[in-house]
């Protein structure tokens, strides 16, 4: 792609954040969540591979739905109360319609099954933008909306996304979908405790920003899309094999890596507030999840790929992509644990 093209798409990939971000009123959101959809989606369809013009599409799709029922229950509100300010959603029809929207803007179920097949129709570096920055402005929008919200809606979106995360992943051999699914269940995660600490939720968030960045990096590296191509990669380059073994297990939530920390909160805070069941039901949901990041470590550092191959054996040559942003956030993804106290006297 042409750089100077390349520089405008990202420029409005950042403006159109910033601007939702920056909203206090429903249209100019709305704006800025429709400059991060068109911003998008020419990174998605560069190859003009027919599975990456069938995913924009899905992608196109989709997000303009729920574009399209923002507005609509905006306009309800602002009909029926008055106010076009969002902390002002207070008609319970319009903040319905609004949480509906937003979660099929981020994929959370029962709402995500345009996510793995859209993620599965992209490259790694296009999935990796779809997966972390594009859920920066729905985010900041439902943690505004959140007080609005029924809460038994907000726990039921939550337990349901982290259990179709955790099943959803436990057949797959793409890589992508696994991280799709991955997605959904983090998702779930972050959103059953909004209620009751938002800060807990922009801490789940910013972790899982930074643990996907390395996983996605690190299968760039090795071009790695399926479980079978992993196997090949321990002979080309242990150390990276090695982190990225240990970054999918942070993913899972295993201390003593940085993704066992917002688990762990999280499940505390749950527990704080008198949901013991709630608690149960989001700890063995990540089991599932753990069960499939295993299953991927597994085949990474303990299988060796048979030598009948069916696929085309990678070069061996010398890596030439840069690996400062795999670098940074792998360290990010594994040693941020002992911050934890440091983390919990700025959250409280």
């Amino acid at each position: 792609m042409n750089p100077y093209v390349l520089t405008i798409l990202l420029s409005s990939l950042g403006l159109g954040t910033t601007l939702t971000f920056a909203s206090s009123h429903w249209l100019l959101a709305w704006m800025g969540l429709e400059i991060n959809t068109l911003a998008i989606l020419p990174l998605m369809a560069q190859h003009h591979h027919p599975r990456a013009v069938e995913a924009t599409t899905k992608y196109f799709l989709t997000q303009a739905t729920a574009a399209a029922m923002i507005l609509f229950a905006s306009t309800t509100n602002a009909w029926l109360v008055g106010e076009w300010d969002i902390n002002n959603l207070s008609h319970p029809l319009a903040a319905t319609m609004v949480i509906a929207a937003l979660a099929l803007k981020i994929g959370l179920a029962p709402v995500h099954f345009w996510m793995p097949e859209v993620l599965q129709g992209l490259d790694l570096l296009t999935g990796l933008i779809l997966s972390t920055w594009q859920k920066l402005a729905p985010f900041a929008l439902i943690m505004q909306v959140a007080p609005a919200i029924n809460p038994t809606l907000l726990t039921l979106l939550g337990m349901t996304s982290t259990l179709v995360g955790g099943w959803g992943g436990l057949n797959q051999t793409q890589l992508r979908k696994v991280l799709a699914y991955s997605s959904i269940a983090h998702m779930g995660w972050m959103i059953i405790v909004l209620q009751y600490a938002p800060q807990l939720t922009l801490l789940a968030l910013g972790t899982y920003i930074f643990m996907t960045s390395a996983a996605f990096l690190a299968l760039k590296v090795s071009s790695a899309t399926k479980i079978n191509t992993l196997t090949m990669a321990w002979s080309k380059s242990p150390v990276l094999v090695a982190t990225t073994a240990l970054v999918l297990l942070s993913l899972g939530g295993l201390p003593p890596l940085t993704g066992f920390m917002p688990k762990w909160l999280i499940l505390q805070e749950l527990t704080k507030q008198d949901l013991p069941l709630t608690a149960t039901v989001m700890a063995l949901a990540a089991l599932l999840s753990l069960y499939f990041y295993l299953r991927l470590c597994y085949a990474m550092t303990l299988t060796v790929f048979p030598s009948t191959v069916n696929s085309i054996a990678p070069w061996r040559a010398q890596s030439t992509q840069l690996t400062l942003p795999l670098a940074l956030s792998t360290t990010i993804a594994l040693g941020l644990l002992p911050l934890t106290p440091a983390v919990l006297l700025m959250a409280t």
